[in-house]
């Protein structure tokens, strides 16, 4: 069941469609960055974008924090909330919970679908960005004083091993970081039988977070905000790697993502199914 959702996910026009126009906007950034040769300065406009001028190697990081904050919550959370309500909406809902299979193993295949679904398109879009960087932009290894302004996040030399290493890391965490999002949007998908209102329901929840982080009056309840910890994935390009927030980040996914993942099963498990 799993192999056929995953068919049925990557065989749709529109799951490649997504993923190429998430690939869009850092090309385009990066064709801007090539034309005019303005970097944003140290500490202004998305992570590391300020560095890629002379270090072509830091945009996949780029091309992620570009697309973190809005676009690729977006494409998770359409594919997620798609996965149980698309199927209720087109009425073949009831017709796969005919099958001996039961709604658990459904519900499990439609999970790694989406699961999969994370996972390949930041890989992709931190290879395009490799891509993009290293053709566009020129390579060198990382060194110079440290901040997100200079050549490097660390104060000191990062070598080609140091950075893939880390890169890899950084993916794997904003991975985990999205799952928190699908988890928002399966949720809200066995609640309702509209596509676009789960999608809703799911991008409500990360809107109101990224506001009530900005509000001092919010600041008792910033650390368990969903995204709080988004761009801590800059740490592990500081030497040593600061491991506070990623590891806090981590663990407040799984919260999430344990609880959400619960409640999806134990309304699904239960609910009456009519489409």
């Amino acid at each position: 069941m799993i192999l056929v959702e995953l068919r049925k996910l990557f065989r749709r026009p529109r799951t490649w469609v997504t993923i190429g126009m998430l690939n869009l906007l850092p090309l385009i950034v990066a064709i801007l960055l090539v034309v005019t040769h303005l970097a944003p300065r140290p500490g202004q406009g998305p992570l590391f974008l300020s560095t890629v001028l002379t270090n072509g190697t830091l945009f996949p990081l780029a091309a992620l924090a570009i697309v973190l904050p809005l676009f690729l919550p977006i494409a998770v959370a359409v594919v997620a909330a798609d996965s149980v309500a698309g199927e209720a909406q087109t009425g073949t809902l009831r017709y796969l919970l005919a099958r001996p299979a039961g709604r658990t193993r459904l519900l499990v295949a439609k999970l790694v679908a989406v699961l999969v679904f994370v996972l390949v398109t930041v890989v992709i879009v931190a290879l395009v960005g490799y891509v993009i960087g290293t053709t566009m932009f020129d390579t060198q290894p990382l060194t110079g004083p440290g901040s997100i302004g200079g050549t490097s996040v660390s104060g000191t030399s990062l070598t080609p091993q140091d950075l893939v290493e880390r890169t890899l890391l950084a993916v794997g965490y904003i991975v985990v970081s999205m799952f928190g999002v699908a988890a928002f949007a399966l949720c809200f998908s066995t609640f309702t039988e509209s596509p676009l209102g789960a999608t809703l329901g799911a991008l409500a929840v990360l809107v109101a977070s990224s506001l009530l982080f900005t509000l001092d009056a919010a600041s008792p309840i910033a650390p368990y905000l969903p995204t709080r910890y988004w761009l801590a994935f800059v740490d592990f390009f500081r030497d040593p790697i600061l491991w506070r927030d990623i590891l806090r980040g981590l663990a407040l996914q799984g919260v999430y993502v344990g609880v959400l993942l619960a409640v999806s099963w134990a309304n699904f498990t239960t609910k009456d199914v009519t489409s």
